[in-house]
């Protein structure tokens, strides 16, 4: 009361001062006795006799008798007590809380607060700006740019990019008036009718070397490698240890002791690094050595049904039929004194070959492939019209492989061994990876003539309310396709294949859609793989 009178006091006499008043000298303070300041407080953590509730952590609803319970029980240390009850678990790591609650164990406990202790405070103990944490999102950083060495080849062409990761991509090449739906359906059209050239540049490529190289491809891929020939490619799935789809891409036998390994442009890195961990710490008695050649070789996709006559223009010292040069076959040449890789892989679906030249021969290259490619109507195509041909085709991309689906959910179920060890092979075979109902790759077409789709739509069954119980899957890939006339997609059902030929209603309540649609197989285009082989 001393303290609170003198330093109103205080206050009044320069409130006075200031507004002008003069002021009469050694006025006195009023007389007070009583107690004193120290002990004019009583600590108080809880009302005794309450009958309610009576929370101590609001966050994770802790209560004093919650505190009580764990000294009962014998949790009678600090650390013990905040386990068992959750105590200052929360997001303001016990701020709110804890005193509280240490005081009331003491009262428990028959111990002053000074011999309960505190608990070990988690970081952040000082409040933190949430933009702190945002800040790796927020510009570029020291994060590089990186660009195809087809970038300027692109440019000049009228490409508009994309950006993938780091990387920026060729999306489409519009012509005067056309937008990104007209162009990419342009140049989908072009490629299945003559031919088409794709900039792959940006996927990952790794070259993998030495007399255990085989072995170790045989380890990395759920499907076999030790049986591929020098001069052939082959297609191949990583799986996770836990027995989920990591990447897929394919490995090319080059010569006894040398393969090139293809990832997705997503995974490069993270794949590279995923072998030299197996490598160093799973498997080091390996002789093998391998490291990333994605930016030394660039990368040229020339598929249609045109693409093998005008292949045999380009390299006219290479011998390009089936038998000479078959599905799936790779190998190494020199064009006018320059290393060249050629392999027979198709991602549209039609007859196909990639080429690789280094990057410093890439510009030269691809101007040259256009010229000879001229009297073929030759059309430069992007992501975007690859996107369109391999939905049609039904191949997967990042869009299928989502971080929860195994081989068996994507139609792949034939690429995983039995008879070998491979990187998630034992957790693969787990009852819930290998239940018939769990959510498999089926394919979409509208029963509405020039209904849309959208990618992300929900799928229930008919007459059924669109609510989660009703959930049976989702679209995980749409397009229009300009061979087919309409709207197709790809999605994730449970059952399934075994559901082919069922009617479903397909749900995306953020656009307002809500279609019919019919579940086909996920092979829209040549199902046989008769033009890859032609």
């Amino acid at each position: 009361m001393v303290t609170a009178l003198r330093t109103g006091h205080d206050a009044g006499r320069e409130a006075a001062l200031r507004c002008g008043f003069t002021l009469a000298i050694g006025q006195p303070l009023p007389e007070v006795t009583g107690v004193s300041a120290e002990s004019a407080s009583e600590a108080l953590w809880q009302i005794a006799g309450a009958t309610e509730k009576a929370f101590v952590d609001l966050q994770n609803d802790v209560t004093v008798d919650d505190v009580a319970l764990a000294a009962r029980e014998g949790f009678d240390s600090v650390e013990l007590m905040k386990r068992y009850t959750t105590l200052g678990m929360a997001t303001d790591q016990g701020k709110t809380s804890n005193v509280t609650g240490l005081a009331i164990l003491g009262e428990q406990t028959q111990r002053a607060m000074a011999d309960v202790g505190t608990t070990t405070f988690r970081p952040p103990y000082t409040p933190v700006a949430i933009g702190v944490f945002a800040g790796d999102s927020r510009g570029r950083h020291f994060q590089p740019v990186r660009y195809s060495p087809l970038h300027e080849w692109a440019v000049d062409l009228g490409a508009e990019f994309l950006e993938v990761g780091l990387w920026y991509r060729s999306r489409y090449f519009p012509k005067a008036g056309e937008d990104m739906a007209a162009a990419s359906e342009r140049e989908v059209l072009a490629t299945r009718r003559s031919v088409g050239v794709c900039d792959v540049s940006t996927l990952g490529k790794i070259d993998i070397q030495g007399p255990d190289a085989g072995e170790f491809l045989n380890l990395l891929y759920s499907n076999g490698f030790k049986t591929l020939q020098v001069g052939k490619a082959r297609y191949g799935l990583m799986l996770r240890e836990d027995g989920i789809l990591y990447d897929d891409g394919t490995a090319s036998r080059l010569t006894t002791d040398r393969y090139l390994m293809t990832t997705t442009t997503h995974n490069a890195a993270g794949v590279l690094a995923h072998m030299e961990f197996y490598h160093q710490c799973v498997w080091p008695g390996l002789d093998v050595q391998f490291c990333s050649v994605t930016e030394q070789w660039a990368g040229l996709a020339v598929a249609g049904p045109r693409s093998r006559e005008l292949l045999s223009r380009v390299l006219p010292q290479i011998l390009l039929d089936n038998d000479a040069f078959p599905y799936m076959a790779a190998g190494e040449f020199i064009f006018q004194g320059m290393p060249l890789r050629l392999f027979r892989i198709s991602f549209s679906g039609e007859l196909g070959y990639e080429i690789n030249v280094p990057a410093g021969y890439a510009r030269a290259f691809a101007d040259y492939l256009m010229e000879v490619g001229e009297a073929f109507g030759i059309t430069p195509y992007g992501s975007e019209a690859l996107d369109v041909m391999r939905i049609e085709k039904g191949h997967v991309t990042a869009k299928e492989l989502n971080g929860q689906t195994t081989p068996n959910d994507l139609g792949l179920g034939r690429m995983v061994s039995q008879k070998k060890d491979y990187i998630g092979r034992f957790l693969s075979g787990r009852p819930g990876m290998i239940d018939t109902n769990r959510q498999r790759i089926v394919g979409l077409v509208p029963e509405r003539a020039g209904a849309r789709l959208f990618a992300g739509a929900h799928l229930v069954g008919p007459g059924k309310s669109a609510i989660a119980k009703n959930d049976e899957g989702f679209v995980t890939s749409v397009t229009y396709s300009p061979a087919l006339g309409h709207w197709i997609g790809l999605a994730l059902v449970n059952g399934g294949e075994e559901r082919i030929g069922e009617k479903m209603r397909a749900i995306e309540g953020l656009r307002g859609m809500e279609e019919d649609v019919e579940l086909v197989s996920p092979l829209f285009l040549d199902p046989e793989g008769v033009r890859l082989r032609d």
